[in-house]
Protein backbone atom coordinates (compact mmCIF):
# COMPACT_ATOMS: atom_id res chain seq x y z
CA UNK A 1 0.00 0.00 0.00
CA UNK A 2 1.18 3.47 -0.45
CA UNK A 3 1.60 5.94 2.20
CA UNK A 4 -1.24 8.29 1.52
CA UNK A 5 -3.98 4.79 1.35
CA UNK A 6 -2.53 4.10 5.43
CA UNK A 7 -2.37 7.40 6.48
CA UNK A 8 -1.42 11.27 6.16
CA UNK A 9 -1.98 14.58 8.10
CA UNK A 10 -3.91 17.59 7.25
CA UNK A 11 -4.45 20.63 9.41
CA UNK A 12 -8.17 20.74 8.96
CA UNK A 13 -8.32 17.17 10.67
CA UNK A 14 -7.14 16.96 14.69
CA UNK A 15 -4.77 19.88 14.03
CA UNK A 16 -2.92 18.08 11.30
CA UNK A 17 -2.51 14.64 13.36
CA UNK A 18 -1.52 11.73 11.80
CA UNK A 19 -4.51 9.54 10.88
CA UNK A 20 -5.51 6.34 9.52
CA UNK A 21 -6.78 7.42 5.83
CA UNK A 22 -10.56 7.99 5.75
CA UNK A 23 -10.86 8.05 9.35
CA UNK A 24 -10.30 10.29 11.95
CA UNK A 25 -7.98 7.85 14.29
CA UNK A 26 -4.72 8.67 15.13
CA UNK A 27 -1.59 6.21 14.04
CA UNK A 28 -0.83 7.09 17.45
CA UNK A 29 -3.55 4.84 19.25
CA UNK A 30 -2.40 1.92 17.41
CA UNK A 31 0.99 1.98 18.97
CA UNK A 32 -0.55 2.92 22.03
CA UNK A 33 -2.13 0.10 21.94
CA UNK A 34 0.69 -2.34 21.14
CA UNK A 35 2.81 -0.40 23.66
CA UNK A 36 0.06 -1.51 26.60
CA UNK A 37 -0.09 -5.17 25.76
CA UNK A 38 -2.98 -5.16 23.28
CA UNK A 39 -2.83 -7.20 20.38
CA UNK A 40 -3.81 -5.96 16.86
CA UNK A 41 -7.08 -7.69 17.02
CA UNK A 42 -8.14 -5.42 19.88
CA UNK A 43 -6.66 -1.99 18.27
CA UNK A 44 -9.48 -3.11 15.46
CA UNK A 45 -11.96 -4.05 17.55
CA UNK A 46 -11.90 -0.83 19.04
CA UNK A 47 -11.76 1.23 15.60
CA UNK A 48 -13.65 -0.66 13.13
CA UNK A 49 -13.00 2.14 10.41
CA UNK A 50 -9.23 1.41 10.32
CA UNK A 51 -8.40 -1.91 7.73
CA UNK A 52 -5.94 -4.56 9.36
CA UNK A 53 -4.71 -3.82 5.68
CA UNK A 54 -3.57 -0.26 6.95
CA UNK A 55 -2.93 -1.04 10.80
CA UNK A 56 -0.29 -3.49 8.86
CA UNK A 57 1.01 -1.37 5.75
CA UNK A 58 1.70 0.85 9.27
CA UNK A 59 3.60 -1.21 11.39
CA UNK A 60 5.77 -2.36 8.56
CA UNK A 61 6.41 1.14 7.67
CA UNK A 62 7.46 1.90 11.22
CA UNK A 63 9.81 -0.63 11.15
CA UNK A 64 11.29 0.08 7.63
CA UNK A 65 11.76 3.06 8.70
CA UNK A 66 13.66 1.85 12.13
CA UNK A 67 15.59 -0.19 10.49
CA UNK A 68 16.91 2.38 7.77
CA UNK A 69 18.18 4.55 10.19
Amino acid sequence: MKRDQVYHSDPEILGGTPVFTGTRVPVQHLLDYIEGGDTLDDFLEGFPTVSREQAIAFLEMAKDALLAT
